[in-house]
Order: structure tokens, then sequence, then C-alpha cells
């Protein structure tokens, strides 16, 4: 937006005319020699590098800007002058430390609460899943059948008992009725012969009764008892083993590698869960507990083992760092444009399956590379690129996606540094729609949307070009330069002609590479040496290079007297451009 809202302003006559010279005193030496004293740079005429590009009005009188930089040492640091709005850029999300001297007071406390929960969990063995926790089979063997079949028998046998007696009782109370009337019956004379013998036997049935009654007590008694005994016993052996056994050691309970409690790592673990769930203590010991009990169903140290092939080494990889230093992973969604990649991976559940536990694991060997000690980079940054992305009607990758960012954000908190999407197409804002329920407020503030003519700017705002793919913009590939030499960045104003010169002063090879995106210019090089009697020789005949042709040029010299070489990049559009370059020395082979 600044650069759009500059370029509204007119150019200024000045600006137009303005001649830049970089003067470092230094000169470059072969690798085995001695190091070159400090670097002093003199500016003879101030340059506005922040001025936007602006077309030049045609007219005759009026030259192209002329700008020379002669520079010494292959090392400079990328120019950062022009990075004022990517700063702005990088800080509008700030991770948070994990050093605990930078914690709060609440926060520390919320720490030390969760802790103390994670510590009892471990004693009690809270974190083993359901299925280990359940010790009864599913199944009941053939004695636990018979012991359930033999309550119901017993308890039969005690139903038959109690009806049995009861017509019993019931025919000696009748007996009794009868007897009681005939004695009424009878002479008086005989009554108190009968009521002695009637006495006689009430009293032998009042035992049969008491003796009836006391064998459905001893059944009762005996069915109650039949089983209870062997519960009792298997509750008497289970108390003796426990108390002869000493109680289990706490549970031991790793995550990403790391065991939990064990030591300051484990800190910057929990402090990942507790910022997931805004320090809210009970919160973050839940998903803490759920994260680890579905890391056990998954079989996470399993998968780790598993061939799950090489097929999507191209769709996603790791390859370099940003800025920060945190690791960055691609993530190329114009791949699956391959219908038979597209086939392989989605065409069914199985198949988008295999795709999860593929990408997952991808994910934890990453996550497992990472450094836990307090202040150290434990997050990652993600690049999607949405080029020649299959469109919303491809139902497979969507639901693909969608369970991948499930699983991610509930198992795998605050470790995305930062979130940038790529190359957008328009039918990106309604996927986005439909994934942003699924995303926390806090993860998309992590995100970062450009489209396919501001994506190299993005990228390069928080990837430094030697680190960043030659395929995105920057200088990162194999060949003679690794990602350890530094890349200068310089902006090449709207019709403008630059130069870069290399002074040498000794035999040496001096090798360079370097890019302008989007190009559509001219570059040239050329030797000049020292010596007056000493002829130019072309290196590099200026030719135009448009955007479609090789991304980057790498030329190399021997210099076999002192002299300088000069690069020129002749600027004849109307949009400024920006130079990436780097060189380095190497002793001269013999002739």
């Amino acid at each position: 937006m600044a650069e759009e809202a500059s370029n509204q302003a007119p150019p200024s006559q000045e600006s137009v005319v303005q001649v830049e010279e970089v003067v470092v005193t230094d000169v470059l030496q072969p690798a085995d020699k001695t190091p070159p004293p400090p670097p002093t740079t003199t500016t003879t005429v101030p340059v506005e590098r922040d001025s936007p590009p602006q077309p030049e009005p045609e007219a005759p009188e009026k030259k192209p800007v002329e700008e020379t930089v002669t520079l010494e040492t292959h090392l400079s640091k990328p120019n950062n002058a022009d990075d004022s709005s990517n700063d702005e850029k990088v800080s509008e999300f700030k991770e948070e430390s994990t050093k605990l001297s930078d914690l709060s007071e609440n926060q520390n406390k919320a720490l030390q609460d969760l802790k103390k929960l994670v510590q009892e969990a471990l004693q009690s063995h809270e974190f083993s899943s359901k299925e280990e926790k359940k010790t009864p089979p599913t199944t009941a063997s053939a004695a636990d059948k018979e012991e359930q079949q033999q309550p119901q028998q017993q308890e039969e046998v005690v139903t038959e008992t109690k009806t049995d007696a009861a017509p019993e009782k019931t025919e000696e109370e009748q007996v009794e009725t009868k007897k009681e009337d005939q004695v009424e019956t009878e002479k008086e004379e005989q009554v108190e012969k009968e009521e002695k013998k009637e006495e006689v036997k009430e009293t032998k049935e009042d035992d049969d009764g008491a003796k009836t009654v006391e064998a459905i007590e001893e059944t009762v008694v005996a069915v109650s008892s039949s089983v209870p005994p062997q519960a009792e016993e298997k509750a008497s052996e289970t108390e003796a083993k426990e108390e002869a056994s000493p109680p289990l050691p706490p549970e031991e309970v790793s995550i990403w590698g790391v065991p939990l409690l064990a030591d300051e790592r484990s800190d910057v673990i929990l402090l990942k869960f507790l910022r997931a769930r805004e320090f809210k203590v009970k919160e973050a010991f839940t998903m803490l507990k759920n994260t680890i009990r579905w890391r056990k169903e998954f079989g996470m140290e399993e998968l780790m083992e598993e061939k799950l092939g090489d097929e999507l080494e191209k769709v996603v990889f790791m390859h370099g760092t940003d800025k920060e230093g945190h690791p960055v992973c691609y993530n190329i969604y114009g791949e699956f444009q391959n219908k038979d990649l597209y086939r392989k991976t989605f065409s069914d559940e199985e198949k988008r399956e295999k795709f999860l536990r593929w990408r997952i694991q991808f994910l934890e060997k990453s996550i497992r590379k990472l450094d836990f000690n307090p202040g150290g980079i434990c997050t990652i940054v993600q690049v999607n690129d949405l080029n020649k992305s299959p469109g919303p009607a491809k139902w497979e990758l969507r639901q693909a996606t969608k369970n991948a960012l499930q699983l991610l954000q509930d198992n795998y908190p605050e470790f995305v540094a930062k979130q940038i999407f790529i190359n957008v197409p328009w039918w990106y804002l309604a996927v986005n729609r439909m994934i942003s329920p699924f995303l926390t407020q806090r993860s998309k503030s992590k995100f970062v949307f450009a489209g396919p003519s501001k994506s190299t700017e993005t990228l390069l705002s928080y990837i430094a070009p030697e680190q960043l793919p030659v395929k995105y913009g920057g200088l990162s590939k194999d060949g003679e330069f690794a990602n350890t030499d530094a890349v200068t960045e310089i902006t090449v104003r709207a019709a403008s002609k630059h130069t870069v010169e290399f002074p040498v002063t000794e035999k040496c090879l001096l090798s360079w590479e370097l890019r302008v995106i989007g190009w559509e210019v001219s570059y040239g090089a050329e030797f000049v040496p020292d010596s007056e009697g000493s002829y130019t020789v072309i290196v590099q005949k200026s030719r135009k290079v448009g955007s479609s042709e090789e991304p980057v040029v790498c030329n190399s010299f021997k210099v076999g007297e002192p002299g300088k070489v000069v690069l020129t990049i002749d600027n004849t559009s109307s949009k400024k451009k920006l130079l990436l370059y780097r060189l380095k020395t190497k002793p001269s082979p013999s002739d």
C-alpha cells in the first residue's frame, strides 16, 4: 500500500539526475590470503532509496539515473533499506518467549498449576488410554458363565423350598381344625384326655413347623453364601496382593520425544498447551490429556517406523529457514493437477487415510528436530502454494484438508509461527470461509495471503533470498553457492542504470550469481584492469533478459591482474526492480 501511495507523487527533478557512487576501499583477496582491513564507505551523493519507481517522461535533454556501487566483500548482508514495510509485516504477529523469566506472574502461576495436574495424572496413570484401563475382557469365559448360572439355580432352589413348605403348613392347620371339632362333640369325660392328646400333637406340630422354617433358613443361607465366599476370597487375595506389592511407579509419558516433567523442555511444551487455551489451566490439561490419548490410539510410535512411500515428496517438503531461524515447510497443492497422483492419493477412504497418516508422519518427524530448550526455535513457518491448485470442485482434497487441519489444531498447538499463502486464486476466498470455522482466532492471526503478483515480494519479507528456493524468487539451489552464502538485495529504480563493482588486487577466480525479479532488464559484465595499457575484457555481453528466461545467471572470471569486475543492470522499464546477487573468490588455479 505504501508503494502504491508513493507512486502517486510526482517525481522531483533532482531525483532524475542523481548519481549514486558508493566506494569501498577494501579489495577482494583469495580465500587463502589474510583478510582485508575493515571496509570504509563514502557516499558522495545522497540517494533516496525509498523513492518508488516512476515512469520517466520522454524528454531528450534528460539522462537516465546512473548508480555505481563498488563492493569488496562477497558476504555483504541483504540491504534492508527498502524493507521498512516488510518489517511491519513481520511484526504483525510477535511470537511469545519460551523463557520462564519472560513470563508474567499469572502465566508462571498457570504453568506451575498445570505441572501439578500433570504430576498427579502421572502418579495415577491418568494418561493411559481408556482401553488400557479396562481390565475385564470383552467376552466372558466358561468359568464365569458357570458362576453366573450357579446363583440362578440356587435362587430357584430357594423358591421351590418356600413353595413346598407352604402347602404342608396349610394341611396341618386343617388337621388341627378337624381335631378341635371332634373334641367338642366328644363326651365331657374324654375332654381332658383329648385336650392332653391335642397338646401333645400341637407340640409335635410346632416342632415340625420350626424344623421346616429352620430348613428354609438353612437353604436360604446356603444359597446366599454359595457365591460370596468365592468373591470374598478373591477380594481378600486382591487386598493381600496390593498389600504385598509396592505402589506402582509414576507413569512415564513422552510427547514429541520429550518426557513430561523431566526437564525444562517439558515446560516449553506445556506452555504451548496453555497458550492454545489462553492460559486456562483446566482446559489446557484436558487438551494435553486428549492429545496424549490420541497419539496412543493413532499409534504414533509405530507410525514413525512405517514406510508410506515417496510419491508425495514434491507435494510437501522442508527447505531452509526464515529470517528468524524457523524451519520452512512448503506445501505445493499444484502437484495434485497430476491425475494419477490425485487418484492414488484421494480416490477412496483408504487412500485418504493413508495420505493423512503420511502427512502426520512428515510433520511429526519435522517437529522432533526442533529445539524445545527455553529460547530455542520450536515452531515452523508454513508456505502454502496455491498455484494451479485443484479448484473447490475436488471434494476429496477438500475433505482430506479439512480432516488434517482439525487434527493439527487439536493435537499440535502453537507449532506454526506463520502461515503464508501465495499465488492465492480468486476461488480461495470461498474455501477459506469454509475452513475458518475450524480455526481459532489465534491461528487465523498468523495467516498471510498474497496473490500471484505479490508472492515473491511477500516471501522475501520473511525469508532471506539465500534460503528461498529459486522457483519462488530466491537463489537457493544446488550448486557452487550454499545457503550460508549471504545475498545482497538492491532496488533498481525505474528508468535507471545500476552498476556493481568488485575490485580485486591479486590473482583469483571470481564467481558470482545474480537475478533480477521479473527481469525485463539488460545485464552485462566486464573486467576493467587498473593498468592503463591493458584492455577491458567483456565477461558477459550486455543483453536483455526476459521474464521467461533462466531466473538465475551464473558467471565466473579468472583474474590475472589487479582491476575490477563491473556488473551493469539497465532498467528501462517504468517499474522498479529488485536485484539479488552474491559472489565468492577462490585461489586462482595453476595454469
